[in-house]
């Protein structure tokens, strides 16, 4: 792990509570600078709470966290200054052009005339925004909206961003390019939140929240690798039944989620003919598939990120 100097988040021991409820419990983690680091969990996992206490909107109550060398307890004012902020919520002005919402965001960092312009014009031409920003906000899609937002929390040449759920809302191509805007920023560290998977899997390295505790870190590669072997899921009628039988007449651990039986093994796919000869017209629908983050998920919670009616 990287010392608070190096890197450009580091935390230990991060705790925090709203009332009785722990919303973060000893958070440990440390992100280096330059990358691309997602925090990845379900609603309630804790992660908005961890990006606010970055964000410095949440007081540190427990535990000790540095960003960018500052220590975020007493040097709020200084990280403010050095990081930007993306919400979840659009914070753009739907009536005002895109140069204006800019040049309004630039303002409220202390910007201004011809530098600010200057600014301006470098994030429309390095967001695909140039021909668009007499357009008002309103008249953009989705995607473009979002790249206006990103650009106005970069005007300030930060060496940090957050972002809430950069993606909420957008088509897998407007996402693609969102990333590809963010990735062409010279230097720069972006920590976001996600609850998908794909999503997460673009990060350089991931952490991994559950009821506020870290439950995995490590690239994606490297978490998804740890399980090694193939992953089975069966969807049947009666799956704790199902479960049952695998252990008394195949000698197969199984796990039940829900409506499915979910078995974890190397050399998956020699197992399928035995599962379909032994039980037929039972398994109403069969998938072998290599780990994904969602099994890394599973194995280390017990429970997927996000249920089965979502």
């Amino acid at each position: 792990m990287s010392t608070p100097q190096e890197a450009a988040v580091h935390a230990v021991g991060v705790g925090h509570r709203y009332g009785e409820r722990v919303a973060l419990d000893d958070v440990t983690l440390s992100v280096a600078r330059g990358t691309v680091h997602g925090f990845l969990g379900p609603n309630g996992s804790g992660k908005s709470t961890l990006f606010r206490l970055l964000a410095t909107i949440l007081p540190l109550r427990g535990g000790e966290v540095s960003v960018l060398g500052l220590d975020l307890a007493r040097d709020f004012a200084a990280i403010r200054g050095r990081i930007g902020v993306v919400f979840q919520s659009p914070a753009l002005d739907k009536k005002l052009s895109v140069r204006a919402n800019l040049r309004y965001g630039g303002q409220l960092y202390g910007l201004r005339g011809a530098e600010l312009e200057r600014r301006i014009d470098a994030m429309l031409e390095v967001g695909g925004l140039t021909a668009r920003a007499k357009d008002r906000v309103g008249e953009l899609s989705g995607g473009l909206r979002r790249r206006v937002e990103i650009a106005k929390g970069l005007l300030h040449r930060p060496e940090l961003v957050l972002l809430d759920e950069p993606s909420t809302g957008l088509d897998p191509a407007a996402r693609g390019e969102l990333w590809r805007f963010l990735r062409a920023q010279p230097g720069l560290t972006v920590l976001f939140t996600t609850h998908l998977m794909d999503e997460a899997a673009d990060a350089d390295d991931l952490t991994i929240l559950d009821a506020g505790r870290v439950v995995a870190r490590g690239t994606p590669d490297a978490l998804r690798s740890e399980l090694g072997g193939d992953v089975l899921e069966i969807v049947c009628a009666d799956p704790a039944g199902f479960a049952a039988e695998l252990g008394t007449r195949l000698g197969i651990a199984a796990r039940v989620l829900g409506r499915l039986v979910r078995i974890e093994l190397r050399r998956g796919h020699e197992l399928v003919p035995r599962i379909v000869e032994t039980f037929g017209a039972r398994v109403q629908r069969l998938t072998l598939a290599q780990p994904s983050l969602e099994d890394v998920f599973i194995a280390r919670t017990g429970h997927r990120l996000v249920g089965e009616d979502s």
